[in-house]
């Protein structure tokens, strides 16, 4: 199982999105201190109605909750855009 695919697991699990979009960005921080662990940069954006009244920090940490061990062994950094499906950008614009 790729990385994504581990952190893809973990988030449905964790919140059955609507939308779930990974991106591994590894490649644009070759030679970056924190790429000589091995473990990745990513950005996801994930649309849920879990996130519903929750500020963007309190979803965050529900995020990487969701992620557990993965933050410790696969992920070095994570960019996040949590929605509620309300907030999301239409699909097909």
């Amino acid at each position: 199982m790729t990385r994504v695919e581990k952190l893809r697991a973990a988030l449905t699990r964790a919140f059955a999105p609507r939308h779930l979009a990974i991106v591994d960005e590894s490649h644009l921080h070759a030679g970056h201190a924190g790429a000589a662990t091995g473990r990745g940069h990513f950005r996801v954006e994930i649309v849920a109605d879990a996130f519903a009244g929750l500020p963007p920090l309190a979803r965050h940490r529900r995020v990487y909750a969701a992620l557990g061990e993965l933050m410790q062994t696969e992920v070095h950094a994570l960019s996040i855009q949590a929605r509620t499906p309300d907030e999301a950008p239409p699909t097909g614009a």
